[in-house]
């Protein structure tokens, strides 16, 4: 009798206020690594979003779509609230995957990781880099450059481009 090997599990979480070319670099690169990977859109209403919870998760679903073609198990993506160690878990995560742009990154990343182990040492967390063309891209300065109608086409997934223009021009 063969005993089923449990599936590797990563926790990607964020507010993707939008999701960022950057934002789906990370998602390619740590779904290669999983097994199965959980994308998780934190609520976080103290960061003011421009888009709400559920646009922001319907944007990912739209974009991630074909990054599922051919997998074994999907690509999730889901909301949440509170702390994310509490969220990974509950999605049966192993690790909490972060990309970093920069060393200034880094430092921040870096206490959360140790908040996080000792809150869930059981859950490890796995630093991935954003590629070279990726480094400069924040969801801010995005938000920033499409509210001042300039062009995001380079920083964002086609359908969220289209959302948020659609969304800033009412």
């Amino acid at each position: 009798m063969t005993e089923a090997i449990p599936a590797r599990t990563g926790f990607y979480p964020g507010t993707f206020d939008p999701v960022t070319c950057g934002h789906m670099d990370i998602i390619e690169r740590a779904a290669g690594l999983m097994d199965r990977l959980v994308i998780g859109v934190a609520e976080n209403p103290d960061k003011h979003p421009l888009l709400p919870l559920d646009e922001r998760i319907m944007c990912l679903r739209t974009d991630i779509e074909p990054l599922n073609a051919g997998r074994v198990i999907p690509i999730t993506v889901v909301g949440f609230t509170g702390l994310v160690v509490h969220a990974a878990r509950t999605h049966g995560a192993h690790a909490i995957i972060r990309g970093l742009r920069a060393v200034a990154d880094f430092e921040y990343e870096n206490q959360m990781f140790g908040m996080n182990q000792h809150m869930a040492p059981d859950i490890d967390t796995l630093f991935l880099m954003a590629r070279e063309g990726h480094q400069y891209v924040s969801s801010r300065l995005v938000k920033e450059i499409a509210k001042l109608d300039g062009d995001i086409s380079g920083f964002v997934p086609p359908f969220t481009r289209r959302h948020i223009l659609s969304r800033l021009r009412g």
